[in-house]
């Protein structure tokens, strides 16, 4: 069990965060009381993986139809001049 005292807190932030980083984690002591626990955040923010089979899956499913690259070129202008103005060239 790791303790950290309240002053420890603003002296020794380096070695706090590599304690926590490591995984373990620590308690709080205040007055010679244990306040707390401080825990490693768990990462949920993790970005998931992109799976281009599923995507295609989904796309085929939707049945857009296609595309020539002038409709795409009309479609794109027409979207920057409602966003940006016609002043744009």
């Amino acid at each position: 069990m790791n303790f950290i005292s309240t002053t420890d807190l603003r002296t020794k932030s380096s070695e706090i965060v590599s304690t926590l980083k490591s995984g373990e984690s620590l308690y709080l002591v205040h007055r010679s009381k244990v306040v707390g626990e401080i825990k490693p955040a768990v990462d949920k923010t993790k970005p998931k993986r992109f799976n281009a089979k599923k995507f295609l899956k989904l796309v085929k499913k939707l049945n857009f139809p296609p595309l020539s690259d002038k409709e795409l070129e009309r479609n794109y202008r027409e979207h920057i001049e409602k966003k940006y103005g016609k002043g744009l060239s």
